[in-house]
């Protein structure tokens, strides 16, 4: 009888583990009742989704537990949202024309919203998607894989972003911008990295124009501006969370534990009231400086030469 309760008990547990919730319709034109293929369906605040197919007909299984919002979209029409209350739930949905809405991306990167397909700049966006899936440490070395950009890495949190063709850790010609905000070091004069910037998990998008901005950001975008734009508690709602782990090595220090945590919790009270926090930790060791000796530079003409580091001589 014991050995019965136990397997149902595992049985109940594995059902539950493993439900899903499915969401199945049709998208269609409210105008003339032909079906939408390629319509956008996404959980609201993830970066979870689908698309229609030929006949206007989408499925989307989920491991989300309702109640959630999807936002279903499509280029020309004016996006809605349901709420999901079921495991298993149909909506069907009628788009409208909507002429405010037939740019389905949009940049803030010419301090107007704009198609980017219609921006006269070359832009290289990064969106939630591609933030959260970047291969690297931290998703501020991932703009290494944008087009035109080079990342120079001092340390485990300072990486000094250029583009086209300039190459250092203190470049004063490059604007960056978190909602708007000039995220440059005052007294440096330069953008020390994401040092003192943004958590991952409250970064919606990340656009850069590489290449001259003056006429749009002044005299310091001579090199390029990166635009980053945090979530809004309005439409990014709940509790998210991360934590990395490794280890750096070097021959002199030997091997030390990496570190990296994060948390980000937002609330929507009201229709015009919102909240949100968020906490990022890092520990780490970067390096061990052990060669002592002073490098001396020669004139002209002359070969440079080694000074061998003696303690006492500062005695």
């Amino acid at each position: 009888m014991n050995k019965f309760i136990t397997v149902v008990f595992l049985l109940l547990l594995s059902t539950t583990m493993w439900s899903q919730t499915v969401i199945t319709g049709n998208v269609t034109d409210a105008k003339t009742g032909e079906p939408i293929p390629g319509a956008s369906i996404k959980v609201v605040g993830k970066a979870l989704g689908t698309s229609t197919d030929f006949d206007g007909n989408y499925s989307l299984k989920l491991s989300e537990n309702p109640p959630f919002s999807i936002e279903i979209s499509n280029l020309g029409y004016a996006s809605q949202t349901f709420e999901i209350t079921e495991s298993e739930q149909t909506v069907n949905a009628a788009l409208t024309e909507a002429e405010n809405s037939l740019d389905e991306v949009v940049v803030s990167a010419s301090r107007t919203p704009e198609s980017i397909r219609e921006s006269p700049v070359t832009i290289e966006r990064m969106g939630v998607k591609q933030i959260k899936n970047t291969t690297t440490a931290n998703f501020y070395e991932g703009l290494q894989n944008m087009k035109g950009v080079d990342v120079n890495t001092g340390s485990l949190t300072f990486n000094s972003v250029n583009t086209r063709g300039f190459a250092t850790f203190a470049n004063t010609r490059f604007v960056q911008l978190i909602d708007g905000m000039d995220n440059s070091s005052p007294a440096l004069n330069f953008v020390m990295g994401n040092l003192i910037g943004i958590n991952e998990l409250d970064l919606q998008s990340i656009e850069l124009i590489p290449g001259a901005s003056s006429a749009l950001y002044g005299a310091n975008a001579f090199n390029g501006i990166l635009f980053m734009t945090s979530k809004s508690p309005f439409d990014y709602t709940g509790i998210s969370a991360y934590a990395k782990t490794g280890i750096t090595t070097q021959e002199v220090a030997g091997d030390h534990n990496f570190y990296d945590l994060g948390i980000r919790a937002a609330y929507k009270f009201t229709d015009h009231f919102a909240a949100k926090i968020s906490f990022s930790y890092m520990e780490g060791t970067d390096w061990y400086a052990y060669d002592t000796n002073q490098y001396v530079e020669s004139k002209v003409g002359e070969p440079d030469y080694i000074i061998p580091y003696d303690p006492s001589a500062l005695v």
